[in-house]
């Protein structure tokens, strides 16, 4: 039975069924063509075309196998560097983006046994970063070695530097004018004591018959008492306990608090006072107008 044409209804009908993913067991890697059950699988591999392809596989195994592991590798890293690009990412979760496609190369076509080992190819020929998690398996990271990647790692690779070496040399010079502060203060202390020393030597030592002079006597800090005088002809007057002791002092005038005006006080008031003031301006009276 031959093909159905494209663009018909049957044509249309297979595609629609093909949609998605098939059995890994009834995909064809040589020719690219995914089956949709077991019958159909068969059918395929007895085709002519299937045969002449599988014979010429095997005659060159190793270069079919290569390719199909480079193709494999070419396309693992190019999603992983557009879709994750840097990120570290769990390499199962990965591989499942990878095999979403329909047409995609499989794992068990290439050199590599299972997907451990491909990872470990990765970590050992520095294309990605390749780390090991108790609970989540291995990861994977995309270690980008592109001329304007490298650099940009050696710019930012030598502003660190710089920047720690500035830090470096204020720490030195920090710690150098706190070195330096240190032993003038500690100068200052011993010279201090020094002279303390010399002072209480100097006072303490004294030759043998050396008088203490006028001006080595200690000056009176105190001054002596006054003599009382004592007057017997003035007869001194008796004091009055009985008189008030605040009789003397000023009395206070309390003034009174200003009276409460009332309202109509205040309105009157008021009335007044625009009065007098309008006649000062010499203005006629205010006059109600007849309606």
């Amino acid at each position: 039975m031959g093909k159905a044409e494209v663009g018909s209804a049957k044509h249309l009908s297979n595609q629609m069924k093909q949609k998605g993913l098939t059995r890994l067991r009834w995909y064809c890697q040589l020719c690219n063509k995914p089956c949709r059950d077991e019958n159909a699988f068969k059918m395929h591999s007895q085709s002519p075309s299937h045969t002449r392809k599988a014979l010429e596989a095997g005659s060159q195994f190793k270069e079919t196998q290569e390719d199909f592991s480079k193709d494999f590798l070419r396309n693992f890293v190019s999603l992983l560097k557009t879709s994750h690009g840097e990120k570290e990412i769990q390499i199962n979760r990965f591989y499942q983006e990878v095999i979403a496609e329909r047409h995609h190369t499989h794992l068990n076509a290439t050199k590599w046994h299972s997907l451990t080992d491909f990872a470990k190819h990765l970590g050992r020929e520095g294309i990605c970063r390749v780390t090991e998690k108790e609970d989540d398996g291995l990861f994977v990271a995309w270690i980008d070695d592109s001329p304007e990647a490298t650099r940009r790692r050696e710019t930012l690779r030598r502003k660190e530097l710089q920047d720690k070496g500035d830090e470096e040399r204020e720490h030195m010079l920090l710690q150098a004018q706190i070195e330096r502060a240190q032993k003038d203060a500690k100068a200052r202390g011993a010279a201090g004591d020094e002279e303390d020393d010399d002072a209480e030597t100097r006072a303490l030592r004294r030759q043998e018959g050396e008088k203490i002079t006028d001006e080595e006597q200690p000056a009176e800090t105190t001054q002596g008492a006054k003599p009382v005088s004592l007057k017997f002809g003035v007869k001194p007057q008796p004091k009055n306990i009985f008189k008030n002791a605040f009789s003397g002092a000023p009395k206070k005038v309390m003034a009174a608090p200003p009276k409460k005006m009332s309202e109509a006080e205040r309105i009157m008031k008021e009335e007044l006072e625009k009065r007098r003031a309008r006649e000062a301006r010499g203005g006629p009276p205010n006059k109600r107008q007849r309606l």
